[in-house]
């Protein structure tokens, strides 16, 4: 009877210490770190979990950027970094993390510069002591394409699509601007589109642009030929990468309403303030004679057409600028 209370006892003891090693391993799935990479098509960034061997936050913040820099093999993303771009050092200093670059940095182009500072600012603000992180350029605070200072950054600093439910079908009310028909004043559309949730609003607005408007009186603006390439969001600005159709000259078409169906098109979406246009990822190529690509150009309204203007009010004064409604399972 005793040896089997003494197994007994030693049976309850080998579930406890058990179960603590499963409460152990739990806290530690629960607490995996990620390192941020770019996808392939380099639109967006790519999280991928991550277990630092070290503890302290200095520590921890090196080893992550040894990460950040580490060229990576795998097929379906790629470092944050570009190989010529170098860190000369960073601080950690009252919960600010500042970092030194390279002048190399400035070389990147818009989309790969806003999708490296995304991933280096997600991944690091994950360490417990970092608050905010500041990048520096040869001592000199980081410049926005504008001129304007970018400042102290978190990881709520930069937006991306959450993601929806995979084959939820929606419906939006969008807003496209086309051309009036002699191609100098711009006219706005709405329509209303059913869609996958898996696609991104900014992808739907290019898609259904490119396709051409509903009504008439109106045509589109955007030269034949002209496919999406990739768009993407963020940090507030809508990417646009259209392939070399983009370049056929239609000057039937005034540039600006050109340029503008696309900008005020996708400035209607709520997380998007500014938007960039590039042919093949170039941005450094000038659109006809007067409209340079590497511009990151805001919504203007000045190029509506006369007769629009009241109705383009009128869609001023309505609800919110992107109306999403989630249908239920039989449409």
């Amino acid at each position: 009877m005793r040896r089997e209370k003494r197994s007994l006892y030693l049976l309850i003891l080998l579930l406890f210490i058990a179960g603590l090693a499963g409460c152990e391993r739990g806290r530690k799935d629960s607490a995996e770190y990620k390192i941020f990479y770019v996808n392939k098509e380099n639109t967006k960034t790519v999280a991928i979990g991550y277990e630092p061997e070290t503890k302290d936050n200095r520590g921890m913040i090196q080893e992550f950027l040894e990460k950040l820099f580490q060229k990576q093999d795998s097929k379906d993303y790629h470092q944050a970094v570009p190989e010529g771009v170098k860190l000369k050092s960073w601080k950690l200093d009252n919960a600010q993390l500042y970092m030194y670059f390279n002048s190399a940095y400035l070389e990147m182009d818009n989309v790969s510069e806003v999708l490296c500072r995304a991933a280096i600012v997600r991944t690091l603000a994950q360490v417990e002591g970092v608050e905010c992180i500041s990048f520096y350029v040869e001592d000199s605070p980081l410049m926005d394409e504008s001129g304007s200072l970018i400042g102290l950054m978190t990881a709520e600093s930069f937006i991306e699509n959450p993601g929806e439910q995979i084959n939820t079908i929606q419906t939006a009310s969008i807003t496209l601007y086309f051309s009036n028909p002699e191609g100098t004043g711009l006219i706005p559309e709405v329509q209303e589109v059913h869609y996958s949730s898996n696609i991104s609003m900014e992808k739907l607005v290019m898609e259904q642009l490119l396709k051409g408007p509903k009504g008439d009186g109106v045509r589109s603006a955007i030269p034949d030929g002209t496919k999406l390439v990739n768009v993407s969001v963020l940090d507030g600005v809508g990417f646009v990468n259209l392939n070399e159709g983009f370049l056929n000259q239609n000057y039937e078409i005034a540039e600006p309403v050109v340029i503008y169906s696309i900008v005020n098109s996708l400035a209607e979406l709520p997380n998007v303030t500014k938007v960039q246009i590039s042919v093949n990822g170039d941005n450094t190529i000038k659109y006809r004679e007067t409209m340079e690509l590497s511009t990151m150009y805001e919504r203007n309204l000045d190029y509506m057409d006369e007769g629009a203007q009241s109705q383009e009010e009128q869609i001023e004064k309505g609800n919110e600028k992107v109306v999403i409604e989630e249908e239920g399972p039989d449409g």
